[in-house]
Protein backbone atom coordinates (compact mmCIF):
# COMPACT_ATOMS: atom_id res chain seq x y z
CA UNK A 1 0.00 0.00 0.00
CA UNK A 2 1.33 3.26 -0.88
CA UNK A 3 0.97 6.92 1.05
CA UNK A 4 -0.64 9.86 -0.54
CA UNK A 5 3.20 11.42 -0.54
CA UNK A 6 4.39 7.98 -2.34
CA UNK A 7 1.65 8.30 -5.26
CA UNK A 8 3.42 12.06 -5.67
CA UNK A 9 6.63 10.99 -5.46
CA UNK A 10 6.04 8.11 -8.38
CA UNK A 11 4.20 10.58 -10.68
CA UNK A 12 6.87 13.22 -9.94
CA UNK A 13 8.90 11.00 -12.05
CA UNK A 14 6.05 11.30 -14.92
CA UNK A 15 5.26 14.79 -14.71
CA UNK A 16 6.77 17.66 -15.77
CA UNK A 17 6.48 21.01 -13.55
CA UNK A 18 6.27 24.73 -14.14
CA UNK A 19 7.24 27.65 -11.23
CA UNK A 20 4.40 30.56 -11.17
CA UNK A 21 6.94 33.39 -11.65
CA UNK A 22 7.90 31.12 -15.16
CA UNK A 23 4.60 30.49 -15.99
CA UNK A 24 3.80 34.49 -15.19
CA UNK A 25 6.37 35.77 -17.64
CA UNK A 26 4.96 33.03 -20.56
CA UNK A 27 1.49 34.53 -20.02
CA UNK A 28 2.35 37.76 -20.69
CA UNK A 29 3.96 37.45 -23.49
CA UNK A 30 1.62 34.66 -25.50
CA UNK A 31 -1.37 36.46 -26.84
CA UNK A 32 -2.70 33.99 -29.01
CA UNK A 33 -1.39 30.54 -27.56
CA UNK A 34 -1.93 30.54 -24.15
CA UNK A 35 -2.38 27.50 -22.29
CA UNK A 36 -5.34 26.27 -21.18
CA UNK A 37 -5.23 26.68 -16.85
CA UNK A 38 -7.19 23.97 -15.55
CA UNK A 39 -7.59 24.47 -11.42
CA UNK A 40 -8.52 21.18 -10.47
CA UNK A 41 -9.65 22.08 -6.66
CA UNK A 42 -13.35 22.01 -5.74
CA UNK A 43 -15.53 24.26 -6.50
CA UNK A 44 -15.57 26.52 -3.20
CA UNK A 45 -11.64 26.43 -3.23
CA UNK A 46 -12.31 28.15 -6.92
CA UNK A 47 -14.37 30.10 -6.15
CA UNK A 48 -12.61 32.15 -3.52
CA UNK A 49 -9.32 32.43 -4.81
CA UNK A 50 -8.12 31.51 -8.53
CA UNK A 51 -5.32 32.57 -10.76
CA UNK A 52 -7.69 35.01 -13.74
CA UNK A 53 -8.29 33.16 -16.83
CA UNK A 54 -8.22 29.17 -15.04
CA UNK A 55 -10.92 27.18 -15.44
CA UNK A 56 -12.47 25.10 -12.62
CA UNK A 57 -12.21 20.87 -13.26
CA UNK A 58 -12.69 19.26 -10.36
CA UNK A 59 -10.23 16.29 -9.62
CA UNK A 60 -13.55 14.06 -8.79
CA UNK A 61 -14.85 14.59 -12.60
CA UNK A 62 -11.32 15.45 -14.56
CA UNK A 63 -12.06 12.32 -16.08
CA UNK A 64 -15.35 12.57 -17.46
CA UNK A 65 -14.50 15.92 -18.51
CA UNK A 66 -12.05 14.88 -21.12
CA UNK A 67 -14.61 12.25 -22.54
CA UNK A 68 -17.73 12.89 -25.19
CA UNK A 69 -21.36 12.39 -23.79
CA UNK A 70 -20.95 12.95 -19.90
CA UNK A 71 -22.56 15.81 -18.12
CA UNK A 72 -19.15 16.81 -17.19
CA UNK A 73 -17.52 16.97 -20.69
CA UNK A 74 -15.61 20.19 -22.00
CA UNK A 75 -15.13 20.37 -25.58
CA UNK A 76 -12.20 22.35 -25.04
CA UNK A 77 -10.64 18.98 -22.77
CA UNK A 78 -12.09 16.71 -25.32
CA UNK A 79 -10.95 17.98 -28.28
CA UNK A 80 -7.29 19.24 -26.69
CA UNK A 81 -5.17 16.25 -25.97
CA UNK A 82 -2.37 18.19 -27.68
CA UNK A 83 -2.96 21.77 -26.34
CA UNK A 84 -0.74 23.13 -23.73
CA UNK A 85 -2.77 22.68 -20.12
CA UNK A 86 -1.28 24.21 -16.95
CA UNK A 87 -2.73 22.19 -13.93
CA UNK A 88 -3.36 23.83 -11.02
CA UNK A 89 -4.21 22.82 -7.09
CA UNK A 90 -3.40 24.62 -3.74
CA UNK A 91 0.16 23.57 -2.73
CA UNK A 92 0.93 21.32 -6.73
CA UNK A 93 0.49 18.09 -5.19
CA UNK A 94 -3.41 17.05 -6.78
CA UNK A 95 -2.43 18.83 -10.09
CA UNK A 96 0.65 16.57 -9.90
CA UNK A 97 -1.98 13.68 -9.69
CA UNK A 98 -4.39 14.96 -12.08
CA UNK A 99 -1.31 15.62 -14.87
CA UNK A 100 -0.21 12.14 -13.93
CA UNK A 101 -4.20 10.92 -15.35
CA UNK A 102 -4.09 13.05 -18.06
CA UNK A 103 -1.09 11.87 -19.77
CA UNK A 104 -2.85 8.16 -19.36
CA UNK A 105 -5.73 9.52 -21.26
CA UNK A 106 -3.29 10.77 -23.92
CA UNK A 107 -2.80 14.40 -23.33
CA UNK A 108 0.73 15.42 -24.69
CA UNK A 109 1.52 18.62 -23.55
CA UNK A 110 0.61 18.80 -19.90
CA UNK A 111 2.04 20.49 -16.59
CA UNK A 112 1.44 20.86 -13.11
CA UNK A 113 2.10 24.06 -11.26
CA UNK A 114 4.84 23.76 -8.41
CA UNK A 115 4.04 25.26 -5.40
CA UNK A 116 0.25 25.41 -6.54
CA UNK A 117 -1.88 28.56 -6.08
CA UNK A 118 0.00 29.36 -2.71
CA UNK A 119 3.11 29.32 -5.11
CA UNK A 120 1.66 32.00 -7.38
CA UNK A 121 0.23 34.15 -4.01
CA UNK A 122 3.81 34.03 -2.50
CA UNK A 123 5.52 35.64 -5.54
CA UNK A 124 2.41 37.95 -5.09
CA UNK A 125 1.38 37.32 -8.95
CA UNK A 126 -2.58 38.32 -9.35
CA UNK A 127 -5.65 36.53 -7.68
CA UNK A 128 -9.20 37.14 -8.04
CA UNK A 129 -12.31 35.65 -6.29
CA UNK A 130 -15.36 34.15 -7.97
CA UNK A 131 -16.65 37.50 -8.91
CA UNK A 132 -13.68 38.75 -10.41
CA UNK A 133 -12.61 41.13 -7.68
CA UNK A 134 -9.12 41.27 -6.77
CA UNK A 135 -7.24 39.77 -4.00
CA UNK A 136 -4.31 40.68 -2.29
CA UNK A 137 -1.46 38.04 -1.72
CA UNK A 138 -2.36 39.06 2.67
CA UNK A 139 -5.87 38.13 2.26
CA UNK A 140 -4.59 35.19 -0.07
CA UNK A 141 -2.91 33.97 2.73
CA UNK A 142 -5.24 33.97 5.00
CA UNK A 143 -7.90 32.06 2.45
CA UNK A 144 -4.81 29.69 1.57
CA UNK A 145 -3.88 28.94 5.50
CA UNK A 146 -4.06 25.46 6.67
CA UNK A 147 -7.23 24.06 8.77
CA UNK A 148 -5.57 20.65 9.58
CA UNK A 149 -7.07 20.53 13.39
CA UNK A 150 -5.83 18.30 16.21
CA UNK A 151 -7.74 15.25 15.43
CA UNK A 152 -6.26 15.32 12.07
CA UNK A 153 -2.57 15.14 13.20
CA UNK A 154 -0.88 11.72 13.30
CA UNK A 155 -0.83 10.32 17.06
CA UNK A 156 2.61 10.82 18.20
Amino acid sequence: MKTYDQLIAAALVRVKEEMPWDLAIRLKGRAAAVPLLIDVREPAEFNALRIPGSINVPRGILEQSTEWNYDETLPQLVTGREREIVLICRSGKRSILAADVMQQLGFTNVVSLRLGIRGWNDAELPLEDGSGRVIDADSGDVLLASRVNAEQLKPK
